[in-house]
């Protein structure tokens, strides 16, 4: 009979440039990271993730009741580079790989072996490719490879071209989070697990009403829009802006809270918007108060758009994902589309594109746009505006669906094909029962 993956008999190392810290995310890896993390502990599985952390925090801390072990590496370099985990990108890439694999040998799995326990180690994009590349080597040099199962994830093809793909195929198993993805590393000569995101069940939880409705009553919109993402073109904002446009020369009042990053094509966009004859207007807040950030945004409610200048956490991207008439992660190219799913936890009708959000299916649980038309969002967004039961149905049918996605049941996924590794691999479990 099988034994499988428990907490008694196997410990999780996860290898990723982003992480929980502000300064270590910069897209939706930071946030995978962060909650596959968390879930994998909150499991009882004892879990370690090494990651490019802020420089100002401990360099080891400990966790959800001791269960998950953060390591901020490569500080000493971080330290002269306060902007971000990608800032000095390529010397912390050497730094990482130099270090990561002797410590993850010596200080995680040879103690984890000798109690006769599986190290599952996952790593993520392109960075740290070399890195499980000389790990394996040292897993293979002190006697371990064999107490290990190596996974190696993609997450998109950023940095595909840095990556010596037969050889991190012969140390590891490739795995992505979509089949849409999936697809894309067939062009590559290679057939990888899917394994899922997932978001936490926490945003399954009630928005609190009260922010909601007076973000709503402020705004005062016909159509409050709301794009949360890089300002990068594969994110079809000029789709987004030109779509708003129409809707307000249509004689619509639109108000559109943008958040995008520091990327230069945010002045495009904004650059396109104010040429479209929408009134663009920054918001800042001295800090990421709910309250105060909202007083904030409805100080500027006679703007078109709203550009967010700001960090928007958690409780306050849930007031806007439960407000918006419609959120926009109408990308061109996305290879899972979290802040989709994130937002459909919210009963939020989302536009997404038609690449690797596996879940969406249109106007069932969310729209999709299958061009870089603007008129076809602007459509869309009339049409359903004037179907209220449509809007109903959706915003139901996306809530159950984001239910089907949180990490609890994504794990349940990746411990049984992390389990058919091992039995591929010849590993010899303990048994996962109390004795």
């Amino acid at each position: 009979m099988a034994i499988g993956i428990a907490p008694n008999n196997a410990q999780f190392v996860l290898l990723s440039f982003e992480g929980p810290d502000r300064y270590s995310q910069a897209g939706g890896l930071g946030t995978r990271v962060t909650e596959l993390a968390r879930a994998l502990a909150n499991a009882g599985f004892t879990t370690h993730l090494i990651f490019i952390g802020d420089p100002g925090l401990p360099a080891e801390e400990t966790i959800e009741n001791g269960n998950l072990h953060l390591y901020r590496w490569c500080q000493w370099i971080s330290h002269s580079h306060p902007i971000g985990a990608y800032e000095a990108e390529w010397d912390k890439v050497i730094d990482f790989g130099n270090s990561v694999p002797w410590f993850v040998t010596d200080r995680l799995v040879r103690p984890a072996a000798d109690a006769g326990q599986l190290t599952v180690i996952m790593a993520e994009e392109w960075h740290t490719t070399e890195t499980l590349a000389r790990l394996s080597d040292s897993l293979h040099f002190n006697g371990l490879r064999q107490q290990c199962v190596l996974l190696w994830n993609a997450n998109n093809e950023f940095g595909f071209g840095h990556i010596n793909f037969p050889r991190l195929d012969f140390i590891s198993t490739i795995t992505t989070v979509s089949r849409f993805m999936k697809h894309r590393l067939w062009d590559w000569g290679l057939n990888p697990l899917v394994m899922p995101n997932g978001i936490p069940r926490r945003l399954l939880e009630k928005v609190p009403q009260a922010p909601v409705t007076m973000l709503r009553k402020g705004m005062a919109a016909d159509f409050l829009l709301l794009k949360i993402g890089r300002y990068d073109p594969d994110k079809r904002w000029f789709q987004a802006v030109e779509a708003a446009a129409q809707l307000k020369h249509a004689g619509h009042r639109v108000r559109f809270i943008a958040r995008g990053g520091l990327e230069p094509h945010g002045g495009d966009v904004l650059h396109r918007a104010r040429e479209l004859g929408l009134v663009v207007q920054d918001v800042h807040s001295d800090n990421s108060n709910l309250d105060e950030t909202l007083n904030s945004i409805l100080a500027a409610a006679d703007a078109d758009v709203l550009n967010l200048c700001q960090f928007v956490p958690e409780d306050l991207l849930r007031v806007f994902y439960s407000a918006a008439d419609a959120v926009l992660a109408n990308s061109g190219y996305e290879p899972f589309g979290l802040v989709g799913l994130e937002a459909m936890a919210c009963s939020a009708v989302v536009v997404t594109g038609t690449t690797g959000e596996d879940y969406a299916i249109q106007l069932h649980n969310a729209l999709s746009v299958e061009t870089d038309d603007p008129a076809e969002l602007a459509s869309y967004l009339q049409y359903i505006h004037s179907q209220p039961d449509v809007i109903r149905q959706i915003q139901r049918h996306a809530r159950q669906t984001a239910a089907l996605f949180t990490w609890e049941s994504t794990i349940r996924d990746l411990l049984g094909k992390v389990e058919y590794l091992a039995e591929k691999q010849g590993v010899q479990l303990q048994s996962n029962g109390d004795g």
